[in-house]
C-alpha cells in the first residue's frame, strides 16, 4: 500500500503535437487533470518533466495550467532518471513510492517504472493516466512495468489508497474531484 508522506507522482512529457496523438486523448486529459489536482489536495509532490521541449513543444496547456507554481525539468534521455536534475529533485524529495503518469507508457514511462525498480523504488503506473499513440502500446507498456515488479492503479484506486478513510478535509476535496 502507498502512503501519502513516502509517495511522488511524476508527470512526463505530456507535450505539444505528441500529446495531440495519443489513444483516447480527452479521457486521458481528463483522468491526468483530476490525477493533479487530488496530488495536490492529498499534498503529493509533482515531479514535471519535459522531452526536449524545444523540439516537440511544452505541456498541453489544459494539464499545465494546474501547474502554476512549478516548472518541468527538461529532458533528453528516455527515462526520467538519465536527467541529473531529476535524480537530484527524486532524492531531495526522499520519496521511493513512485506513481507514474504521461506518455508514452511503452517508452519514456516504462523506461523511468523500470529504472526505478531497479533503484529498490515502490512503482505503481496509473493506467488511466498513461496513453501511447496506439492502445496496443499502452497495454504493453503497463505489462512490461509490472512484469519488472512495478503494479497498475487507477486515479480512484489511488486516491482512496492514499487517504485510507473517508473523513477530512482531504477526503472532501477528492470526492468533489471524482464526481
Amino acid at each position: 500500500m502507498f502512503e501519502i508522506d513516502k509517495t511522488v507522482m511524476l508527470l512526463i512529457d505530456v507535450q505539444g503535437q505528441l500529446a495531440q496523438l495519443m489513444h483516447e486523448k480527452q479521457s486521458f486529459f481528463k483522468s491526468l487533470e483530476i490525477m493533479i489536482q487530488g496530488m495536490q489536495a492529498l499534498d503529493v509532490p509533482i515531479i514535471w518533466m519535459e522531452q526536449i521541449p524545444e523540439n516537440l513543444g511544452l505541456t498541453t496547456e489544459t494539464i499545465s495550467k494546474h501547474l502554476k507554481d512549478q516548472e518541468p525539468i527538461d529532458k533528453f534521455s528516455f527515462s526520467c532518471c538519465g536527467e541529473p536534475r531529476f535524480v537530484n529533485q527524486f532524492k531531495a524529495l526522499g520519496r521511493t513510492q513512485v506513481l507514474l503518469t504521461g506518455i508514452e507508457t511503452h517508452i519514456c514511462v516504462f523506461q523511468t517504472g523500470f529504472e526505478l525498480l531497479q533503484q529498490g523504488c515502490q512503482v505503481q503506473v496509473v493506467a488511466d493516466c498513461v496513453s501511447s499513440r496506439t492502445n496496443e502500446n499502452k497495454d504493453i507498456g503497463i505489462q512490461r512495468i509490472i512484469q519488472a515488479g512495478g503494479q497498475a492503479t487507477s486515479v480512484e484506486m489511488i486516491f482512496f489508497e492514499l487517504m485510507r478513510e473517508a473523513k477530512g478535509g482531504q477526503f472532501k476535496k477528492i470526492i468533489r474531484l471524482i464526481k
